[in-house]
């Protein structure tokens, strides 16, 4: 899926549905935006300041309960 030999595994649901939306929302391809949402999401747990931040984003986010 990625260029320089990385691969993600993606169910093939997921997948149609991420090609539907970044043709839609005018991406060059669905790796462009996967990469621009990963990189989105990666950012909001950069700026957080502690384990215990990280640990409430993704509460929030109900990844942990």
């Amino acid at each position: 899926m990625f260029g320089g030999g990385n691969k993600i595994k993606v169910d093939k649901d997921l997948l149609d549905r991420i090609k539907q939306i970044s043709e839609v929302a005018g991406y060059a391809s669905a790796e462009e935006f996967v990469h621009h949402v990963l990189e989105r999401e990666i950012a909001q747990f950069e700026e957080a300041s502690s384990d215990d931040d990280i640990t409430e984003k993704l509460r929030g986010l109900g990844y942990i309960s």
